[in-house]
């Protein structure tokens, strides 16, 4: 049965309501989505080259296993509030480290476990540990296309508010939000969110490509967290268009042109040689000339090293496309 939670707002509510781009939401939505063993339709590219990543480190019977269940809640200390609009991964595991045992404590009694023996702060580190492993494993190499969306989805929503007024904007975000007289309300099953402190202190709104509905956050006296599916996720799996590969090919070169059109998805200096019949030593001296020049980038996992396109390498293609 579903639930209407109301979340009231003051002039200073609605002044302090503000947007941020997060890693850890990133790696919540994308972990339960991997955890659910579903296929799903506009993800699908990614769990397929990600979810034998994932099993072969061990992640998918780990730590983040047992506190990342495929429904129902999500500890709040793995999303800690970001207090930039853009905080580092290495930030938000700082703040995950840091957290009071009390809301360790509170969060996993929700998911009927408890803090282990060895102790909170040991603990945290071991999860930690693991989201690094899982970050540069499932989301790294993919960092650059995502925060693409993410950005894009934040410039959208801070235009609809500079020309249509919030109202608008919180009408428009999801299916189960909606504003009315001064009044944010969300249909959600479980979940709810509110002003524990009274009102005054804001609204952090986070888009995620991963999340398939809205996700509540309340950690007071830190304003609430609504995290929201951004608008374009569904593209950004897809293949793009073939580059003109001929101009890029003048400058780059064709051998590094090539490797770039062929990262489409990360891959190792293996999987990149068999598929463009260059040498393995050729690609790797190619890709560290590339990676020199900011156009790639390198990620551990496991055994082998994972190249994938950077921002700058992703403009360039789609520049001459």
């Amino acid at each position: 049965m579903s639930v209407q939670t109301e979340l009231a707002f003051s002039a200073d509510d609605l002044a302090l309501t503000r947007f941020a781009v997060s890693p850890m939401w990133e790696v919540v939505t994308s972990f339960r989505l991997l955890a659910s063993g579903i296929a799903h339709p506009v993800h699908r590219r990614w769990l397929e080259q990600v979810r034998p990543r994932v099993a072969e480190a061990g992640l998918d019977a780990g730590l983040l296993a047992g506190v990342i269940p495929a429904d129902g809640y999500l500890c709040d200390f793995l999303t800690p509030f970001p207090e930039e609009p853009s905080p580092s991964l290495e930030d938000e595991l700082d703040a995950i480290r840091a957290t009071p045992e009390a809301m360790v404590a509170a969060d996993l009694g929700k998911l009927g476990r408890r803090v282990p023996d060895s102790g909170r702060g040991r603990w945290l580190d071991l999860v930690a540990e693991e989201i690094e492993t899982y970050w540069e494993i499932a989301l790294a190499p993919y960092w650059a296309k995502i925060r693409t969306v993410l950005d894009a989805e934040v410039f959208h929503r801070a235009r609809q508010v500079a020309e249509r007024g919030a109202g608008h904007l919180f009408n428009d975000l999801h299916g189960t939000v909606s504003w009315d007289d001064s009044t944010l309300r969300l249909v959600r099953r479980r979940c709810v969110v509110s002003r524990d402190g009274g009102v005054g202190s804001g609204l952090l709104l986070v888009p995620s490509v991963f999340a398939s509905c809205v996700l509540t956050w309340k950690q007071p006296p830190a304003p609430p967290q609504l995290a929201y599916p951004a608008r374009g996720a569904g593209a950004l799996w897809e293949r793009q268009p073939v580059p003109q590969e001929a101009a890029i090919a003048a400058v780059l070169g064709r051998s590094r042109t090539r490797l770039l059109t062929e990262l489409d998805a990360p891959a190792s200096t293996t999987e990149l040689a068999g598929r463009t019949g260059i040498s393995a030593a050729g690609v790797s001296q190619h890709l560290a000339a590339l990676r020199g020049a900011g156009m790639v980038s390198a990620h551990r996992a496991g055994r082998s090293v994972l190249y994938a396109r950077t921002a700058v390498a992703e403009s360039l293609l789609a520049a001459a496309a």
